[in-house]
């Protein structure tokens, strides 16, 4: 019988390296599924909880937040070429909305609840960073969450309320109190802490690791 592993992985659905890390994790967990069964959730952080509702201009933010428009070319560009090395196409021309991701993560917390979460996660990621969509738009939100497979009309009723609120709020204070400041952070087994999106080698002795512990 193979070890199992639990990674319960901390995340926001607008951090270019936690789908960078998304892809070297998957990778990594090919290359030991013979030997070790691994299974994946996601945990909810925002990494500007300050932003509206509706979202601020990215380009804007980004400048402001990296400290000119020089340096804003340049991490942008390194991110891009390092995400296209992962297979994934960043487009942050087309990316005119910093959304506040409070909303995204709570359709995120009905979705593990429903079975959709790892394709929800992997939807929105590639929605924001390939596509350009906006979401702090609530229609975009639903529309890509029924597009994995979600009921549309459920959620819908989650958004009009504040079911999953406090869930999520509650799970973002776990997670501080834990000590995490930065995504990705992979917790596993609850034990082990890993920071960042590591190269797939790493997560593949990580695990291996790990496995022989359980």
């Amino acid at each position: 019988m193979k070890p199992e592993i639990h990674i319960e992985i901390v995340s926001d659905v607008v951090c270019p390296w936690c789908y960078i890390g998304k892809r070297r994790l998957e990778r990594a967990i090919d290359l030991v599924k013979d030997k070790i069964d691994v299974h994946v959730s996601y945990s909810p952080f925002e990494l500007n909880p300050d932003i509206p509702a509706s979202g601020i201009p990215q380009r804007e933010y980004l400048i402001s937040k990296f400290g000119g428009e020089e340096r804003y070319q340049q991490i942008t560009k390194q991110v891009t070429t390092t995400a296209a090395g992962e297979g994934l196409h960043f487009d942050f021309e087309h990316q005119l909305v910093s959304p506040n991701t409070r909303q995204a993560h709570r359709v995120l917390w009905l979705a593990a609840q429903t079975g959709h979460q790892a394709q929800l996660k992997e939807a929105y990621l590639k929605a924001y960073f390939e596509e350009g969509q906006d979401l702090s738009k609530t229609d975009n939100l639903t529309k890509i969450a029924t597009n994995v497979g979600m009921d549309a009309s459920r959620v819908t009723q989650l958004l009009n309320s504040d079911e999953g609120l406090a869930e999520v709020i509650a799970l973002e204070q776990r997670n501080q109190q834990r000590g995490i400041r930065g995504v990705p952070f992979y917790v596993v087994n609850n034990q082990y802490g890993i920071s960042g999106a590591q190269p797939t080698q790493y997560f593949v002795e990580a695990l291996t690791s790990i496995s022989a512990k359980a």
